[in-house]
C-alpha cells in the first residue's frame, strides 16, 4: 500500500515531492492526475512494480486560501484513517514548531499509521480555517475504519467563553475564539463513532491561561476516544518547542518495530523527559507515575534501517532506534546478555559515526567491561577489539578536559587488556602526561 500526502504550497510549485516510497517513476503521473490532467483518472491504476495500487481519491480541495490538500492512494477495501494535522500561528504568537514532525510521519507506511492492512492518509500542515479543518476532521470520522488523528499544535483559552482552541495559522490570542479550531469540536465528532475505534496521540504546548486550566482539568475527548499525549508548559519568551515526543513515534515506526500505543506512548515520555510537561493516556489523566521505557517487540531485523538512518545523517534517528533495540535486549535477556552487549556495541559504532568520540569511547570500554565481567579472557578477540576502539576513539578528542577524565578508566583496561599491538599502556600514559601539561579549562 502506497500513499503520498503534499501541503498545497509545494504542490503548486514549491519543492519538488519525492513521491511514494518504492513508486517513484509513477510520481509525475499521480502530480498531474491531483492537478486535474488526468494522466491518471480516479480509479486508475500506477503502471510499473505496483500495478496493483490504485487511485481510489483525488482530494485537492481547499488549496486556495488555506494553502494545504492532499493527495491519497489506497489499495484495498475499507481502510483506516490517519490525519496529520501540524497547525501553529505563523506570527509572534508560534509556541511550536508543529509542521517539523510532519516529514517523520509521513515516512511511515500508512497501515502502520491507521493500524490497518490498508489506509487513507490526510495531512494537513499549517491550516487557516477551523470551518475547512472541521470539515475534514468530519470526513474522515465518517469513514469506516479505524480512525487516528496524529495532532501537533498549542492551545488557548478564549477570553470570552473559556474554551480551549487549537491554534491555527492565523491565531492570536485576541482572534483564538474565531480562528482557533474548539476542541469541543473534535469531541464533538468523534462522538458519532464507535467506542475504541477512534485515536488522538498529540503533542501540544500549551498558552499560560491553557497551562493553568488543563493542569487542574486535565483534557479529554469523551467515552471510547483514546488519547495518548504531550502537553508542555509555556516555554521561555521567543522559545519555539518541537513536537518530539511525536517524533519518537515516527522514529520507532521506521525502525520497523509496532509496539502497543501503551508501550510507545511510556516510551516516547521517558525519552523526551517528564519535564514541565502533562501526559495523557487513554482518558487524559496523566499516569502516576509515569511509566518507565518500555521497548518494542522483536520485528524484522533493524539493522538496515538503523544504517541507513545513520548513512543519511539522521544520527539521532538512528541512536534511537539502537538505544529502543538494546532496552528490549536488556528486558529480554538481562543486563550482561551477549545480546544486550551486542546493542550497546552498535550505539558505540554509531557515536563513532556521528562524530561524537567521548561518547564512543564510554560505550566501547563498557563494552569491554561487560565481557570481562561475563567471564571473557582478557585475550578474548571480542574484548581486545572492544579496548581498542575506545583507545582509538579516545585518542581522536580533541577536547583536553573530556579526554582527561576518560583517561583513569581506559588506564585500568589497558592494564588488564594490553592488546595485540604492544606499547599501547604507554602510548595512554604518554598522551595523559601531555593533557596534564595543558591547563584545565577555567584555570
Amino acid at each position: 500500500m502506497i500513499h503520498q500526502t503534499v501541503a498545497g504550497s509545494q504542490f503548486r510549485g514549491g519543492r519538488r515531492p519525492s513521491g511514494p516510497r518504492g513508486c517513484r517513476r509513477e510520481w509525475p503521473e499521480l502530480v498531474a492526475a491531483a492537478r486535474g490532467v488526468g494522466l491518471v483518472p480516479d480509479g486508475g491504476a500506477c503502471r510499473g512494480p505496483h500495478a496493483r495500487t490504485r487511485i481510489l481519491a483525488i482530494d485537492e480541495a481547499s488549496y486556495g486560501s488555506t494553502g494545504y490538500g492532499a493527495a491519497v492512494l489506497i489499495k484495498g477495501e475499507d481502510p483506516g484513517t490517519a490525519l496529520l494535522l501540524a497547525a501553529a500561528p505563523a506570527n509572534k504568537g508560534r509556541l511550536i514548531d508543529a509542521a517539523s514532525v510532519l516529514p517523520g510521519l509521513a515516512a511511515v507506511a500508512p497501515g502502520v499509521l491507521a493500524g490497518t492492512g490498508a489506509a487513507t492518509v490526510v495531512e494537513l500542515a499549517d491550516p487557516v480555517d477551523p470551518q475547512t479543518v472541521l470539515t475534514r476532521i468530519r470526513a474522515a470520522a465518517a469513514a469506516p475504519g479505524p480512525l487516528f488523528l496524529y495532532l501537533a499544535g498549542q492551545l488557548h483559552v478564549d477570553a470570552r467563553q473559556q474554551q480551549i482552541h487549537v491554534a491555527l495559522a492565523r491565531t492570536t490570542q485576541a482572534t483564538v475564539r474565531y480562528t482557533g479550531l474548539p476542541w469541543a469540536w473534535l469531541a464533538h465528532e468523534f462522538q458519532v463513532r464507535g467506542p475504541g475505534t477512534t485515536t488522538v496521540v498529540a503533542d501540544l504546548a500549551a498558552t499560560t491561561e491553557a497551562w493553568q486550566r488543563l493542569r487542574q482539568e486535565g483534557l479529554a475527548l469523551g467515552q471510547g476516544v483514546r488519547l495518548y499525549g504531550r502537553i508542555t508548559a509555556p516555554a521561555p519568551r521567543r522559545k519555539i518547542v518541537t513536537p518530539d515526543y511525536l517524533k519518537v513515534y515516527a522514529e520507532v515506526w521506521r525502525g520497523g518495530a509496532q509496539p502497543s500505543l501503551t508501550e510507545l506512548h511510556a516510551y516516547a515520555a521517558d525519552r523526551v523527559g517528564p519535564g514541565d510537561a502533562l501526559y495523557l493516556a487513554m482518558d487524559g489523566v496523566p499516569p502516576d507515575p509515569l511509566p518507565r521505557q518500555s521497548a518494542p517487540p522483536a520485528a524484522a531485523d533493524p539493522h538496515p534501517a538503523i544504517l541507513a538512518a545513520a548513512a543519511a545523517g539522521r544520527h539521532g534517528e538512528a541512536a534511537s532506534m539502537a538505544a529502543m533495540w538494546e532496552s528490549e535486549a536488556l528486558r529480554a535477556y538481562g543486563p550482561g546478555s551477549l545480546e544486550a552487549i551486542h546493542w550497546l556495541e552498535v550505539r558505540a559504532d554509531l557515536a563513532r559515526l556521528a562524530g561524537e568520540p567521548a561518547r564512543s569511547c564510554e560505550w566501547w570500554m563498557a563494552c569491554a567491561q561487560a565481557r570481562l565481567a561475563r567471564g571473557q579472557t582478557t585475550d578474548d578477540t571480542d574484548v581486545q577489539g572492544a579496548v581498542d576502539r575506545a583507545h582509538h576513539q579516545w585518542e581522536q578528542l580533541r577536547d583536553p578536559d573530556r579526554a582527561r577524565s576518560l583517561a583513569p578508566a581506559l588506564v585500568t583496561l589497558r592494564r588488564q587488556v594490553p592488546g595485540r599491538q604492544r606499547g599501547a599502556l604507554e602510548a595512554v600514559q604518554r598522551r595523559l602526561e601531555q593533557l596534564h601539561a595543558v591547563p584545565a579549562a577555567g584555570r
